[in-house]
């Protein structure tokens, strides 16, 4: 960010980048919206999915709401002043619906919602038509090719990639990241990149990377766990439907 900075600066442009002392907490749920309205003088109702606002919360000035969040439910994030987050956090668990939860909890939720994980499921070697994000990039931008890595990314689009991120459902053990995936043959095709057992639906999802013949739902796969063979099949995601909130 740094380095692009300087380029604009170069180039005659006003930049300049802030760095800021916040904390970020995650209230997520179907509960989200009562137990956050009683610290808020803003209307909820009128704060749909990806829009923010500055804000007050429980007395606390300086915050910055945003309804979104990791999991697939309803929720928000709350950008908070980095001294006074434990503050906020002691607040929230004041309300006899809130309660901590780790990061396993975080992660088994985003996969059942089919939402990928930086450094997991994509990373600087993976484009977005290989993970099938081609939704992140507006009608203007692919025309106009005025992003970092346009030149790879847009041909892409209208042409083949010799991978493609799929859902996987399995039988037996869970699957977890690195775990080889083949075809009924026994060749490998690609590659698990994450696992776990879903705890809304009882049963072993996974996302990872196939050839793109065996991209389509319903496909039978096999799976290598622990140097054994279980079964599995592609199938679409989100595991388990979202819940975001969106006035009609």
């Amino acid at each position: 960010m740094q380095d692009k900075l300087k380029e604009f600066r170069a180039d005659g442009r006003d930049v300049a980048l802030e760095v800021m002392d916040c904390a970020l907490l995650a209230l997520q749920g179907p509960s989200t919206a009562n137990v956050l309205q009683a610290g808020l003088s803003d209307d909820l109702t009128k704060l749909t999915f990806m829009t923010s606002v500055t804000t007050s919360v429980f007395g606390i000035s300086g915050c910055r709401v945003t309804r979104c969040g990791y999991t697939g439910e309803d929720g928000v994030e709350i950008a908070v002043p980095g001294a006074r987050a434990v503050e906020l956090a002691e607040r929230l668990l004041q309300s006899d619906e809130v309660k901590l939860a780790g990061l396993a909890a975080r992660d088994s939720l985003r996969l059942e919602a089919g939402l990928c994980l930086y450094g997991n499921d994509i990373d600087e070697s993976t484009s977005p038509v290989e993970a099938s994000l081609v939704w992140t990039l507006g009608k203007r931008r692919r025309t106009a090719m005025d992003f970092p890595g346009a030149s790879v990314i847009v041909p892409q689009i209208k042409g083949k990639v010799t991978r493609k991120r799929v859902g996987i459902t399995s039988a037996g053990p869970p699957v977890r990241q690195h775990t080889p995936i083949l075809n009924l043959e026994g060749r490998v095709i690609g590659e698990v990149t994450s696992g776990c057992p879903s705890p809304c639906l009882r049963m072993n999802v996974a996302m990872g990377y196939v050839e793109p013949e065996y991209v389509k739902a319903g496909t039978a796969l096999r799976l290598e766990v622990r140097k054994k063979m279980v079964d599995g099949a592609t199938c679409k995601m989100p595991f388990v439907p979202s819940r975001y909130y969106n006035l009609k």
